[in-house]
């Protein structure tokens, strides 16, 4: 009887819920920067952003408000820690917190277009300007790269500009996939093809050279191309950089225990916080080291010979008129 007894008591137990803390309150700027990697507005305005995401509702039927569930996705982000640990803090289960980073990862990633957008013709001058102020290079609009995340877990193009904004991504494919065959199947590829641009993009050799997108010489014979290829390395060291400050941004990069469509989206939704992060000059570390430009060996073109041919003339009128 005493046993029965005691089960009964401890099956209607009531439970008591601990508060889930409150950043905005219990930390200084400086502290909510390293947690999170933003300040009081920017947090607000996130969570205005995605104010239209329904509450999520925790294990124990308690709804998390929409900034909580920012504090949990910004947190994760920021830090790359286990899902356990963010839990602990915030005073949830992990896979309330699995759910809450999923949710907010596409509803921050569908916000994608309003943030990321390729630059028109018209709006190119002051883009030429800075890039041809980094190293000499002409008509310069943008420098592309192929992103691994997570040890080759996928892999995204993108291109930026002088100031370190995203102006295309391309977020879907595996570890695997060569960097000319992500472009070639992209929709700037066709764009940039049938609608060429004022300007130039710069890649490294794992991509072709064609009338828009100008790589290095492999071999540099002539002081000219020796100058074109300096030039070249200096002015596409942007995106190099641009690739860094992603990495020191968002620790989360560095491992993701996900499948690959979450990790699409939580990069996605990444770099849009990136985008809002840059325009509004929320800073870094004082301690971020720019790094060095990645020397990549060379890759067999995957495009047919004919698509240089044009691209092979713009160079080489690019050498002839400024180097």
């Amino acid at each position: 009887m005493a046993g029965i007894v005691h089960r009964y008591r401890r099956r209607y137990r009531q439970r008591v819920h601990a508060e889930c803390p409150k950043p905005l309150e219990q930390y200084t700027s400086e502290e909510l920067y390293a947690r999170f990697r933003f300040g009081r507005d920017d947090i607000k305005y996130i969570a205005d952003l995605v104010r239209p995401t329904p509450q999520h509702q925790t294990q124990r039927s308690h709804a998390l408000s929409v900034e909580e569930q920012c504090f949990i996705t910004l947190h994760f982000y920021a830090c790359g820690t286990f899902y356990q640990v963010i839990g602990d803090n915030i005073g949830v289960r992990n896979s309330t917190v699995s759910n809450v980073v999923k949710a907010m990862s596409v509803a921050l990633g569908s916000l994608i277009k309003q943030f990321v957008s390729f630059p028109k013709d018209d709006q190119t001058a002051q883009t030429k300007h800075k890039f041809f102020q980094m190293g000499n290079m002409p008509s310069t609009i943008g420098a592309i790269v192929l992103m691994c995340i997570s040890k080759h877990l996928a892999q995204h193009q993108l291109v930026g500009n002088a100031d370190l904004i995203i102006t295309n991504c391309v977020v879907k494919w595996p570890g695997s996939v060569h960097d000319a065959r992500i472009l070639r199947e992209s929709a700037l590829y066709r764009e940039l093809q049938s609608h060429r641009p004022n300007g130039i993009v710069l890649g490294d050799s794992a991509y072709p050279l064609l009338p828009w997108l100008m790589t290095p010489f492999s071999v540099a014979n002539t002081p000219e191309q020796e100058r074109f290829n300096s030039s070249h390395c200096k002015t596409r060291c942007v995106i190099e950089r641009l690739n860094g400050v992603l990495n020191r941004r968002f620790a989360c990069f560095n491992y993701l225990r996900v499948q690959p469509k979450v990790a699409c989206n939580i990069f996605l939704a990444c770099i849009v916080l990136h985008s809002m992060a840059t325009r509004s000059h929320v800073p870094l570390d004082d301690n971020f080291d720019e790094p060095e430009p990645d020397v990549e060996p060379e890759q067999p073109s995957m495009f047919l010979p004919n698509e240089g041919h044009t691209g092979l003339a713009i160079r080489d009128a690019i050498l002839r008129n400024y180097f």
